[in-house]
């Protein structure tokens, strides 16, 4: 009988994918949507413009800026103020958004515990991530309180100056959090900022000690945030969940406490998403 070997199979190319799919260069890039794009997330970043005013900030002509505003109005992913001749970002854009959201359950499982971190402390619970250096905002339960700290998702945040981001800085590997922090400046948003590099190490030691990560006004003055690492399957920090409020309400004898509330939420996330 002859010896049966294996033929040699080609390695198949995944689906969904063309032969040069690693090229980035420009012959794969639609240059005309890059520039759309860049248009759109602009105009997120304002949070509402007039066309001549976005165009003058993108420093493109307003003719090309309305041409790809009414393109992306047909697609609903942005909306047009008639009485105010204003463009903001629509309710498609959102939607595309929710699927990033859904697509992992770290978002669903938080939003029990985050409306019960909220009823138990009475301030405004929020969840987010790390992403490209920032902490990202990926879902919130508002408090019914008048006064209360308000963080969208889809808000981006520096990390330094951020209740999660600290957190996050705190309880990630040596040389990730090194590689974060000596990759940009340390941006002054009020007097308490830190940022100063050693100050803010020996903050983020102390926010390690304690289980937790405080941001005392140094994002928003008058504002203040408790913050606690998420961890993941493999014990990594995978996201950070807070309370944040007003100075009023978040005094320094009320930190201790709400601590407590914003970590035991914490290690119950983690183990719905299978922390050991």
């Amino acid at each position: 009988m002859p010896d049966l070997k294996p033929t040699h199979q080609p390695k198949r190319r995944a689906r969904g994918r063309p032969r040069d799919w690693h090229d980035k260069t420009d012959q794969n890039t639609i240059k005309s949507l890059d520039r759309a794009i860049v248009v759109l997330q602009r105009l997120g970043e304002i949070g509402g413009a007039t066309l001549s005013g976005l165009a003058s900030d993108l420093s493109q002509s307003p003719a090309t800026v309305y041409r790809v505003l009414i393109t992306f109005e047909g697609r609903g992913l942005v909306e047009f103020d008639e009485a105010a001749q204003v463009w903001n970002v629509g309710a498609g854009a959102y939607l595309i958004g929710a699927h990033f959201l859904r697509r992992t359950s770290l978002v669903d499982r938080a939003r029990p515990i985050l409306r019960q971190l909220m009823q138990a402390t009475g301030e405004t619970a929020n969840l987010g991530i790390e992403k490209d250096a920032e902490v990202l905002f990926v879902s919130q339960v508002e408090t019914h309180s008048n006064i209360r700290a308000f963080f969208p998702p889809g808000s981006l945040s520096e990390m330094h100056a951020s209740g999660i981001g600290k957190a996050l800085l705190a309880f990630m590997p040596q040389d990730r959090r090194e590689t974060i922090l000596s990759g940009r400046g340390l941006t002054r948003y009020t007097d308490q900022t830190l940022t100063d590099r050693a100050a803010l190490d020996q903050d983020l030691a102390s926010s390690r000690a304690r289980g937790y990560a405080v941001d005392a006004d140094e994002k928003t003055q008058g504002m203040r945030c408790i913050a606690a690492p998420v961890y993941g399957a493999f014990g990594e920090a995978v996201a950070g969940l807070s309370v944040s409020g007003p100075t009023s309400r978040i005094t320094d004898s009320a930190i201790p406490r709400l601590a407590e509330y914003v970590t035991d939420a914490a290690r119950q996330l983690s183990a719905a998403i299978g922390a050991g």
